[in-house]
């Protein structure tokens, strides 16, 4: 168990630098600056976490909170939004880029970009060059897909926090999948609706990004104060925070963090900005239905929370 332990600490973090660094990379492609490898100085507090955690954790996360994943996102999160800037004020050259197609014709176009005797060599650096001359805007989706993916992978390879069980990390990685599906959505489409007269709006979308990505790091909702349902039993003057904390961690990342933001966003795009279309209305409305089921939710729950604490202590025992 101390070697799986020692072997997943290791792999999951190699993942992320390695991750990290691709990003790197096509900021110094796309800038043309070499200046930009000095981005790879994020990566440093993520090694000296490494180390630490190996030396007197041997490898294991903590229960509330993943360092890891918070220095990860530490490390990535720069280079996205350099990319995402920097494609936003340059989008008239996406005409002049390599655009994806299917894998028979990629390779059809190295093998006619090269001579008839083709060599292994050959053929990888032509398949290089025409990944780098991808459109950005595929460029930055992938890395977006990349992150998420990762990041519910690298959680579940992280060795477990101590008091975390098996049935709470399960918990808590179908939420991350549903999170990372959101997410990726809300970037997508909100970032396809910037127009080139709003500039400060790509600010705004990536500022809540960057906040809607504190989630992946925090594991509250699922790993809850009171773990014994015994001793949560046994306190007849219990707080209603103490009694429903999971619960309330859940609407606090739900109302704060995710949808309600995403809610502002899409309000702001269409009433400040003046744009509306089908998919954007759609969005919006979905997310005001999460932050008024939420709130509904929280509604109930002080209700019979209320309910519990003015019954007599002797109706249970009837």
């Amino acid at each position: 168990m101390g070697l799986y332990s020692f072997l997943s600490a290791i792999i999951t973090r190699t993942l992320f630098i390695l991750v990290s660094l691709l990003a790197v990379w096509r900021v110094t492609w796309v800038k043309g600056n070499q200046y930009y490898w000095l981005l790879t100085f994020l990566f440093l507090p993520l090694v000296a976490e490494m180390i630490i955690t190996l030396r007197k954790r041997k490898g294991q996360d903590y229960k509330w909170f993943s360092p890891t994943i918070f220095l990860f996102l530490i490390s990535i999160i720069p280079s996205i939004w350099i990319l995402e800037l920097h494609h936003q004020q340059n989008k008239a050259q996406d005409n002049k880029c390599s655009r994806l197609e299917s894998l028979n014709q990629i390779h059809q176009r190295i093998l006619n970009q090269t001579s008839r005797n083709v060599t292994t060599f050959d053929y990888f650096k032509n398949f290089g060059d025409m990944v780098s001359n991808f459109c950005q805007n595929n460029w930055i989706l992938a890395l977006h897909q990349i992150l998420l993916i990762l990041l519910i992978i690298g959680k579940w390879l992280l060795p477990l926090g101590g008091g975390v069980t098996r049935d709470q990390l399960s918990q808590l990685l179908l939420i991350f999948v549903g999170t990372a599906a959101d997410i990726l959505e809300f970037t997508s489409e909100t970032l396809d609706d910037v127009k080139d007269n709003s500039p400060q709006l790509v600010y705004i979308i990536l500022g809540v990004w960057t906040w809607s990505m504190l989630q992946f790091p925090c594991h509250l909702c699922v790993v809850g104060s009171m773990n014994d349902k015994a001793a949560d039993e046994s306190i007849q003057e219990d707080s209603f925070w103490s009694k429903h904390s999971t619960d309330l961690w859940s609407i606090v990342e739900t109302l704060f963090i995710q949808d309600g933001p995403f809610l502002v966003v899409r309000l702001t795009v269409m009433i400040h900005f003046g744009i509306f279309h089908q998919m954007l209305i759609f969005f919006a409305f979905k997310n005001f239905l999460v932050v008024i089921l939420n709130v509904y939710r929280l509604f109930v729950l002080y209700q019979d929370f209320k309910s519990s604490r003015h019954s007599p202590v002797g109706d249970s025992a009837d």
